[in-house]
């Protein structure tokens, strides 16, 4: 009994001491990634079941020392992993609700379905999708602006943003929908909810690259806001921490494969200290023919795992079926097919432009979301490639239209998801101009037309392709995973021994 008054009383001076211990446990573009996964030399990382049990074992330790813990999501649970994909991202709402998600902003991902499918996943979601920004036509918002959480000692606000970009990125399921500045709506809710909470925590899927001397990103800008005192951030999958003005920004990378930690010492109403790191989920380095773990391993918690074993058997048969096998690796890397032709982003657009008939072929290089390993080629891979459910659409393009397009997109620089890969045609541009294009080995004639495909985002104005919105043209409904798997069985007869990786565009 002496004992525990003894280590009662301890606690009792340590919390008088510091003031009030908060704990925030973040992840952001998790993209479908319920389940454990690979990567090269790296098996049987991140999970939300594994993650259940870092979060578990954090507010068990925190809580014992009196202090409090939320856990956050910035944004983009939706779109990567079949598996999720075929199921609305249900398996991923189910786990984050039996960890008790407090909340999660509202990423450009949740519009990459129809709305339908949106509605559903927040009326099964025990947490709110929250964006301050996007407002209905009558200005009212569509999602929950922020919450306002009482923990007893603190009292806590979180507020949501979502990138304007969205717009551009995501136009498909937009209708009645604005995007409002993010910084304007911040200036404007901040300060007020800073009258009410001890710790204001915007939640914020917006862009935060490396920022260039003469500008800083938006969320770096978010947290020069008068009223917010933290920047929990995704969408540019950034792992890492910062400090704009006393502010802190934290970033927990992509798919799971960390939780990031933000440990806060708030003494009326201000933060007087800070620790973040980022805790990797059974993450490893492969040395001397042997893993080692980056930090320690974790078990997965077994009501999570049991409840996602579940939905991991549903679809399975149809994604495990073969369709083919490469010898060779199918470059689908992000920082590749952004930036240059690779063999198989050559192999999609070929595709695609075989399917209907085209002359041409279109697509961004940011729809293309993976690489496939030599071996069997399943459904599951092609859908991991191209996870976004896009069709195929026909237009009949004169050249001089063509050229709107090339011309659009040789501005856009190397490294954007805009970048433009291209079958039936080569083309090159020197400081941001075109100088060469050829169709099939022949000038690009401006009175002539073409039959053209795109994918349906493209036509729709995505990644800010808008002259496609002016031209006529028609959805054939073809999804573009299905063009893919038909020209590996039926053209390439099954088989992939080596693959076109000539450099289409190049830019001088």
């Amino acid at each position: 009994m002496r004992k525990f008054l003894v280590i009662l009383l301890a606690l009792l001076i340590t919390a008088l001491l510091l003031g009030a211990r908060l704990t925030i446990l973040h992840v952001n573009d998790t993209h479908g990634h319920a389940w454990a996964f690979d990567e090269y030399r790296n098996p049987g990382i991140g999970g939300l079941a594994t993650i259940a049990t870092i979060v578990e074992e954090v507010k068990r330790e925190v809580e014992s020392q009196g202090g409090y813990v939320i856990f956050l999501h910035a944004g983009d649970l939706n779109t990567g992993v079949p598996e999720s994909d075929l199921q609305d991202a249900i398996p991923d709402i189910v786990g984050f609700n039996m960890m008790g998600l407090k909340a999660m902003a509202v990423g450009n991902h949740e519009f990459d379905n129809p709305r339908e499918v949106l509605e559903k996943q927040m009326k099964f979601a025990d947490f709110p999708f929250l964006s301050a920004n996007i407002v209905k036509e009558d200005g009212e918002p569509f999602f929950k602006p922020y919450i306002v959480e009482d923990l007893g000692e603190l009292k806590i606000a979180i507020i949501g943003f979502t990138t304007e970009e969205t717009e551009i990125l995501e136009p498909l399921y937009l209708e009645g929908l604005k995007f409002e500045n993010a910084l304007k709506v911040a200036q404007k809710i901040a300060p007020e909810l800073k009258k009410q909470a001890d710790v204001v925590i915007a939640l914020a899927h917006l862009d935060w690259g490396e920022p260039k001397k003469e500008d800083i990103t938006t969320t770096h800008q978010l947290a020069g806001v008068e009223g917010i005192d933290v920047v929990i951030a995704g969408h540019s999958h950034v792992l890492g921490s910062d400090v704009v003005e006393g502010k802190i920004i934290a970033s927990a990378g992509e798919y799971g494969k960390y939780v990031g930690r933000l440990d806060l010492d708030i003494e009326d109403g201000k933060i007087v200290a800070w620790h973040w790191e980022a805790i990797p989920v059974n993450l490893k380095v492969y040395e001397n023919e042997k893993y080692r773990y980056l930090g320690k391993p974790y078990l997965e918690n077994r009501y999570v795992a049991k409840a996602l074993e579940y939905f991991k058997k549903v679809g399975n048969e149809k994604l495990d079926t073969v369709i083919g096998e490469t010898k060779i690796y199918l470059d689908g890397e992000r920082e590749h097919v952004r930036s240059k032709s690779t063999n198989l982003a050559n192999l999609i657009v070929d595709a695609m432009r075989w399917k209907v008939g085209a002359d041409i072929a279109f697509t961004n290089g940011g729809g293309i979301r993976a690489s496939i390993k030599p071996g069997k080629i399943t459904v599951r891979d092609i859908l991991t490639v191209l996870p976004f459910g896009n069709t195929l659409y026909v237009l009949e393009l004169t050249g001089e239209q063509i050229m709107k397009v090339l011309e659009y997109a040789a501005t856009i620089p190397e490294g954007k998801g805009a970048f433009l890969q291209v079958s039936g045609l080569t083309w090159k541009s020197k400081d941001g101009k075109v100088v060469e294009v050829l169709v099939n080995g022949e000038p690009l004639d401006p009175e002539k037309k073409y039959k053209v495909v795109t994918n349906n985002y493209m036509a729709g104005g995505g990644d800010g392709y808008v002259m496609f919105k002016e031209w006529d043209g028609y959805d054939t409904g073809y999804l573009m995973s299905d063009a893919v798997i038909e020209y590996i069985q039926n053209v390439l007869n099954g088989k992939i021994e080596e693959y076109d990786d000539s450099q289409r565009y190049v830019r001088e």
